[in-house]
């Protein structure tokens, strides 16, 4: 190095003066040869679809939303009866909801009935690195639809490109991009007979200024469907399927609370491919039952298991089960397994009778009484907890913060909520919600122990046929808890002292 530096000090004065610029120049060459094989980005050709071919009996499940849009079908199939009467289609309607809702099918469907030029894009498509190449999509897609009106806008995942902007962003694209896309909104004129369907499942990340009146003129939530819901989507899905006699899909129906379409889709996907499967020529109940399964809980898994692991296993499930049926929760246990499925070494399987969304305090005590009860019968017997709890204790903690936070279920602060985004709480607020959290988690866990300890000779019944036959149904827990409750009432009958007793009383829970 020395010697390197000792020859370059022995260069002629001017040499030195233009080395600098030697190497700028090569920087500058480099550069410039790296810029003549960058690809040429320019906005894309617009194309319509092909003409959709989803019809309204192919949706079901979402009658509200789709009610709504037939309106928009109404106008762009008759507009001068509209016009006559001063009145104007919405410019934007915004589809939002879970994901798997249908909300694509139901922009399909109004570009079939209506018979108008369907453009589908995703907002992805306008998020690009390029400064203006974003802006500049989006007026070649609105100009390509007014040229071919009447035409219908349809653009998935909004949220990309309408997120909400903040005064610290620096992301100049998407800034241009958005504006681009409320101007091109506020450009909308009733002769063009064009319409924006935008779709997000993240309505609250949207920019207010995108929702106002006069751009989404309409915003319509697409829910997932109750039980009358999904069954009619079941009937959709399963046409062309050769059902056996056995198949109730009311039954299935019931047994898919809080499932979207695309989920009950695929269930009966699944219990086809389950039929096949078995060289049937029929699709049965079983196989739903199946399917069912294999979505909700997973894959079944070939974990092999030490004899103390299966016990603490089925000691674990045993104390779910039991503890639903101590607390009269409603939603009765349907399936409880000591066999391996996705992430889980077994699980116990609840559906409710009804949908319900309403619920009260004492409901949700229950429900976190249940969730514990695993851990609490590990307790008891063996004296010690494993980690098998702790999908258990997430949703413990998420539901006690949920009562305290949003839902005001607290007894310090019980007349607000104390949301985790909101800065401007107190420090002692913050410690009173927190303490209130952990009060209703160790109060539901204590319970679940006493409640546990009271019923042990219940829970040593439960886990020992658990044992024996590694899955239980439904019909097999009824019998065995209708035995213990016949046993309970003859011990009683006699004088001695009850063994096992379902508290009626809710006070005793």
């Amino acid at each position: 190095m020395d010697g390197i530096v000792e020859h370059i000090g022995r260069l002629p004065e001017y040499a030195l003066t233009w080395l600098p610029l030697v190497f700028l120049g090569l920087i500058v060459y480099l550069i410039w040869r790296t810029l003549q094989f960058m690809p040429r980005v320019k906005p894309t050709t617009v194309e319509p679809d092909s003409k959709s071919s989803v019809r309204w009996d192919d949706i079901a499940g979402v009658d509200e939303a789709a009610k709504e849009l037939q309106e928009v079908v109404d106008f762009l199939q008759h507009p001068k009866r509209f016009a006559q009467l001063g009145a104007r289609v919405p410019k934007g309607i915004l589809l939002y909801g879970p994901p798997g809702t249908g909300k694509t099918l139901l922009a399909k469907a109004v570009a079939n009935a209506s018979g108008a030029s369907f453009y589908s894009q995703s907002a992805s498509a306008f998020v690009e690195m390029f400064a203006g190449l974003g802006a500049a999509r989006i007026r070649k897609l609105f100009e390509t639809a007014r040229n071919n009106a009447p035409a219908i806008v349809f653009i998935d995942e909004l949220d990309a490109v309408g997120m909400r902007r903040s005064g610290t962003s620096h992301n100049r694209e998407h800034d241009q991009t958005l504006n681009q896309l409320l101007v091109e909104l506020d450009g909308f004129r009733s002769p063009d007979q064009v319409v924006l369907i935008g779709a997000s499942n993240r309505l609250e990340d949207l920019d207010p200024a995108l929702l106002r009146p006069g751009r989404f003129d309409r915003q319509i939530l697409v829910s997932p469907p109750d039980l009358a819901g999904r069954e009619a989507i079941l009937e959709v899905h399963t046409r062309g399927k050769p059902l056996a006699d056995d198949v109730d899909l009311n039954v299935v129906a019931r047994h898919t609370a809080g499932l979207a379409g695309a989920d009950l889709a695929n269930i009966c996907n699944e219990a086809a491919i389950f039929a096949g499967r078995a060289e049937r020529g029929e699709v049965t109940q079983a196989d739903f039952d199946a399917a069912i399964e294999r979505i909700v809980a997973g894959l079944q898994q070939s974990r092999v298991v030490t004899e103390k692991e299966k016990r603490i296993l089925a000691f674990h499930e045993a104390g779910h089960a039991l503890m639903s049926h101590l607390v009269g929760e409603p939603m009765p246990v349907q399936k409880v397994t000591i066999v391996s499925r996705g992430q889980a070494l077994g699980y116990t399987l609840n559906t409710p009778q009804e949908d319900r969304y309403l619920h009260t305090k004492d409901e949700f005590l229950d429900l976190l009484k249940v969730m514990l009860a695993g851990r609490a019968a590990e307790q008891i017997v063996f004296g010690a907890v494993t980690n098998g709890a702790a999908n258990d204790l997430e949703r413990v903690t998420e539901l006690a913060r949920r009562m305290v936070f949003e839902f005001g279920m607290s007894d310090e602060v019980a007349s607000r909520t104390m949301r985790a985004d909101n800065y401007a709480l107190s420090e002692h607020t913050k410690r009173v919600r927190d303490e209130e959290q952990a009060r209703l988690t160790d109060h539901a866990y204590a319970e679940a122990v006493r409640l546990l300890a009271k019923h042990r000779s219940s829970l040593d019944r439960l886990s020992a046929l658990l044992l024996e036959k590694e899955t239980l149904h439904r019909p097999e827990l009824e019998e065995l808890f209708s035995t213990i409750e016949r046993e309970s009432n003859s011990s009683e009958a006699v004088g001695t002292p009850r063994v096992v007793a379902m508290p009626s009383d809710p006070s005793t829970r």
